[in-house]
């Protein structure tokens, strides 16, 4: 006798299928098997005790506030838990019901074909990434002097001197697994003062020049400069990563323009300022509000869904509270329906863990990414390109 631990659509069918379990049976038992929690905020109180009879009359429930059941409270959250067969039949009933059941209806419907939705194919100009069956790696190319992880590979105002070194640093994390690379010329650490825009394509363009003609793996710039971004998409480039989301219209215009893939990370403030006492009311609910604004500016802006991918932005105004929390909760950015990206690399919060500095933390950064891996990343942006491949081959070998 056994109790299973199964938490992939995949591995339940698998069992079901060396039972021997018939076809039809399969299809008719396997949505009775997934269940779910599905918050819902701030709804009205005659919705919500609609909710929770219906709920109840298949065979679920829905917890909502004891005020709400009175008439003292006008909105409450909601908590629904039950099985996909039981929410597909409450879609159903909510359908044509009033108090605007029949729109919820249609947003929940959305968010459980998203949270259940597991590959996407990425297409980089030449290159096309399956995004699902493997955690991908992002290699991260830092062309600054003040780098938080002590990288940086500007050391000098004379690039030319350095342009060797940088290439070579390049080609090697791509022999050691790296599946994009992500070059920046600026530094978004803590504290961090904005560089120019001319000193950021000094930095950066000749060296994407460079790399575009001697790896065969996609680049990615790291700005939130819309000129940096087509200048490098001119050079080589086929993805933007926007530690601000596309809050700049102009960030999205270009990226429309050359249709090119793009990163979305949220941030709480600026670099300048961002860890100066970070506060969320509902961290989780906040981060994906702010992800959905993003893709909403994106599809606004004539960008292909398909090339978005979503970065809760660990450590960008998050306290080290925060960032356990994310990572924790990584799972439940899958309800935007968009690949996810996730960066913790040598990060300060894996530093307060351990008590180590920057050079120090690669145990940590290797924890947190196996983590993150299982938890749903899609993408880790990492410095230790090899050692991190290793840790993900041997999670691939025990979890699939």
């Amino acid at each position: 006798m056994r109790i299973l631990e199964v938490d992939t659509y995949l591995g339940l069918k698998k069992i079901m299928q060396d039972i021997g379990v018939d076809k039809r049976g399969l299809e008719i038992m396997h949505p009775k098997a997934i269940s779910y929690l599905v918050k819902l905020n701030n709804i009205c109180n005659i919705a919500a005790n609609i909710l929770k009879q219906e709920m109840l009359s298949l065979g679920a429930d829905c917890a909502i506030a004891r005020g709400a059941l009175t008439g003292q409270v006008k909105k409450t959250d909601c908590l629904l838990m039950g099985n996909s067969s039981q929410f597909s039949r409450l879609n159903n009933k909510l359908r044509l019901q009033p108090f605007g059941l029949g729109k919820l209806s249609k947003e929940l419907s959305s968010v459980l074909a998203n949270y259940n939705r597991d590959v996407f194919v990425l297409q980089l100009d030449n290159y096309r990434l399956k995004l699902g069956q493997h955690t991908l790696i992002m290699g991260i190319v830092n062309l600054t002097p003040d780098s938080f992880s002590g990288d940086g590979l500007y050391k000098v105002s004379n690039l030319k001197s350095q342009v060797s070194s940088i290439i070579d640093f390049v080609e090697k994390i791509v022999r050691d697994g790296a599946d994009i690379i992500d070059v920046g010329g600026e530094s978004s650490r803590p504290g961090a003062r904005p560089v120019s825009i001319k000193e950021e394509l000094n930095r950066t363009i000749p060296i994407i020049k460079k790399i575009a003609k001697k790896i065969k793996i996609p680049i990615s710039i790291d700005t939130y400069k819309p000129e940096v971004a087509k200048a490098a998409l001119d050079c080589g480039a086929s993805m933007v990563n926007d530690i601000t989301g596309l809050r700049n219209k102009k960030m999205a215009k270009v990226v429309a323009k050359y249709g090119c893939a793009v990163t979305v990370m949220h941030m709480k403030g600026k670099p300048r300022d961002m860890q100066k006492n970070p506060t969320y009311q509902s961290l989780i609910d906040e981060i994906i509000e702010y992800l959905e604004g993003s893709i909403k500016i994106a599809l606004g802006a004539g960008i292909n869904k398909e090339k978005i991918i979503v970065d809760p932005g660990i450590g960008f105004g998050k306290t080290l509270e925060h960032n356990l929390a994310i990572l924790k909760s990584l799972k439940e950015f899958k309800v935007v329906g968009r690949p996810i990206m996730v960066g913790t690399s040598r990060k300060s919060f894996i530093g307060k863990i351990l008590n180590e500095p920057e050079q120090n933390r690669l145990a940590g950064t290797l924890a947190s990414c196996l983590v993150a891996a299982r938890n749903g990343a899609d993408i880790l942006r990492v410095h230790d390109v090899k050692e991190v491949k290793q840790a993900l081959k041997v999670l691939d070998a025990i979890t699939q």
